[in-house]
């Protein structure tokens, strides 16, 4: 069942993580002091993210120098097997992923972003306050649109230019899934 991004208020400051990422490395927010920063919550069952992914390696390709993309798997492993690091080993390469893909076994990073589906995008200026959640572009499974980024890659001109990014509308995808009793309330 797809599902809506929750739209957190514009502003909110960025919820500090230390995760291990897919290479065994390990980075939190506070590496990342003073540089913009995406934040993704992805998997790799998700048609919706299926969808889009090459989109996103092509997105964080194009904006390394600028923006600092993050990509996190909050999903229950246990009952989602392809979401397990192996299987996401196997999207980076598939995707063309070149930057940190990390794991959230506990979920509470999930919860601290108040993410919940998958593609979720979480953009934040240099100060790390939110200036954009919402979706990569209009593509989906089932229609015929092209795969650009053209929102996000929009917010981002926008929020690098200093503005305040007008249009935002809720990415949609695969409802995060949460480990029996973890569920948001």
């Amino acid at each position: 069942m797809a599902v809506n991004s929750f739209m957190v208020p514009l502003g909110t400051a960025a919820p500090d993580f230390d995760l291990p990422s897919i290479t065994g490395t390990r980075l939190a927010l506070s590496d990342l002091k003073g540089t913009p920063v995406l934040v993704v919550f992805l998997s790799n069952h998700c048609p919706y993210v299926r969808r889009i992914e090459t989109g996103i390696g092509h997105y964080a390709a194009d904006y390394a120098d600028r923006v600092a993309t993050i990509a996190i798997s909050s999903n229950d492993v246990v009952n989602y097997p392809d979401d397990d690091t192996t299987h996401l080993i196997e999207q980076a390469a598939r995707a063309g992923f070149t930057f940190p893909y990390l794991i959230d076994e506990t979920q509470e990073v999930a919860h601290a972003y108040h993410a919940a589906c998958t593609p979720d995008f979480f953009l934040y200026d240099a100060d790390h306050r939110l200036a954009y959640r919402g979706e990569f572009d209009g593509a989906r499974p089932r229609n015929e649109i092209p795969v650009t980024g053209s929102s996000l890659r929009a917010a981002t001109d926008t929020m690098l230019a200093g503005d305040p990014i007008p249009d935002q509308h809720p990415s949609l995808g695969c409802g995060i899934k949460w480990k029996p009793g973890n569920e948001p309330a």
